[in-house]
């Protein structure tokens, strides 16, 4: 599932934004509850005493058509003040409707609208009475309700109307959620980089665990339940350390155990009159002490007792290639400056060796060459071979994996060799890649990267 882009990686952000939609949601509820309050008391205290009001003057216009109603809030004027940009309100009309039909009486066509008025530029003492007028002018908006009665015009009350009254409410709100996020947020972001402050150290001594390096454990700081997740991995740590421990000591008891027969039978094949068959047997013994070095060092690469040094890279390649030289193989090195990069160097050294055995064994030769660019160094031993398969690339570095599937030893042996270099490799940081050139040949490319 992919991430939202939004949502913060780091848990104090993901506390502050949890926080802030909480806050949210509270503010809303809360202006919510007050606006419908607000609207609760304007309609008693504004709207439901107009309705009354402007009820009885309608009852009275129609039981007494003598009356003048010249004084009070509701008077008679010639013409309809509400006008189609007014706001109407549908529910004051009906609710005037209703309580007229309560009380018996026909209901005249009745009208009620908001009317906001600007008391600088417009006189409202010579339609209103003074007090009205006055409340009015305080307010800056006006209810009408009219009501149309035949013969007589139309009957008007002016009330007032608290103007901009929700949205005074609305930046209230919006002024108390922004003082509550400074108070609130804050707090928080302190609080959850204090907590993440020891789950980052966490992170980084997991991620940087290796086997046997550093028995210091991680101090155990934060809230209880961090506390808690760094002593399970100090825990951790130290029984996975035990259990390579052990493992060191049985894979040692179990090299001595095999070398002792072996070298035995090294001693015993020398009463073998038949030196073809004295040879074949020494051949076989080297071969099984070569295959138990290869299997005891890809189990032991994790806790390797060689410490990482200075070294010399063109020279350690350089002296690689003239043991095979010594022997009499086919190997050539193309000269490079001198290089130094940080290596266990006898592991590096063997990781180059098998290398250049499979080029020997499969391609009759090997040139090895070293190259780099800003962010590696490449070791490449190119052979004339037949290549590999593009899609057994990757198989070959499987243990105990052969492409030659004879079983004979002067073609294949045990299938360690690639498993090895690679396991070495990476232990330094790198990898080893496979490249099938044109035409025919492989390159065998040990890349480590470059560091400052």
């Amino acid at each position: 599932m992919r991430r939202i882009a939004l949502w913060p990686r780091s848990l104090a952000g993901q506390m502050a934004l949890l926080v802030a939609i909480a806050l949210f949601v509270a503010q809303a509820i809360n202006f919510g509850l007050l606006l419908h309050e607000r609207q609760r008391f304007r309609f008693e205290q504004v709207t439901a005493p107009a309705i009354t009001r402007m009820t009885d003057a309608i009852e009275r216009a129609h039981t007494r058509p003598d009356l003048a109603f010249d004084r009070g809030r509701v008077r008679f004027e010639p013409h309809n003040p509400i006008t189609p940009a007014m706001q109407r309100l549908p529910d004051v009309e009906q609710a005037i409707r209703d309580t007229l039909t309560d009380a018996g009486q026909a209901a005249p066509p009745v009208q009620a609208a908001l009317h906001m008025i600007d008391v600088h530029k417009t006189r409202i003492d010579h339609i209103r009475p003074r007090h009205t007028a006055r409340i009015i002018r305080r307010f800056g908006a006006e209810l009408l309700i009219v009501a149309e009665v035949p013969g007589r015009g139309w009957l008007v009350q002016h009330a007032p109307w608290p103007r901009g009254g929700d949205s005074s409410i609305i930046w209230r709100l919006i002024g108390q959620t922004l003082i509550l996020y400074v108070i609130m947020l804050i707090p928080v972001l302190w609080i959850g980089r204090r907590i993440s402050r020891p789950l980052r150290s966490l992170a980084v001594a997991a991620r940087d665990f290796a086997p046997g390096e550093g028995d210091t454990p991680l101090e155990e700081r934060g809230p209880g339940d961090v506390r808690d997740v760094i002593a399970a991995f100090n825990a951790l740590r130290l029984r996975v350390n035990a259990m390579l421990d052990e493992k060191d000591r049985m894979l040692g008891a179990i090299g001595h155990d095999l070398r002792t027969p072996l070298a035995a039978l090294r001693v015993r094949i020398e009463s073998v009159d038949d030196d073809n068959d004295r040879q074949r047997m020494a051949e076989t013994i080297a071969e099984m002490n070569r295959t138990l070095d290869d299997i005891l060092s890809l189990a032991r690469l994790g806790r390797p007792s060689e410490p990482p040094t200075d070294v010399d890279l063109a020279a350690l390649v350089d002296a690689v290639v003239e043991d095979f030289r010594d022997l009499g193989d086919n190997v050539a090195f193309l000269e490079s400056g001198r290089l130094t990069m940080r290596l266990r160097p006898s592991l590096m050294r063997r990781a180059v060796r098998n290398l250049i055995e499979n080029a020997i064994k499969y391609g009759g030769g090997a040139e090895v060459r070293i190259d780099r660019d800003d962010a590696e160094v490449r070791i490449v031993v190119a052979d004339r071979g037949p290549g590999i398969p593009e899609d057994r690339l990757a198989d070959v570095f499987d243990p105990f994996t052969r492409l030659e599937t004879s079983r004979n030893r002067e073609t294949g042996g045990a299938g360690l060799g690639l498993a090895l270099a690679r396991a070495i490799v990476r232990d330094a940081g790198g990898d080893i890649r496979l490249v099938n050139r044109a035409g025919r040949g492989l390159d065998a490319v040990i890349a480590l990267p470059m560091r400052g």
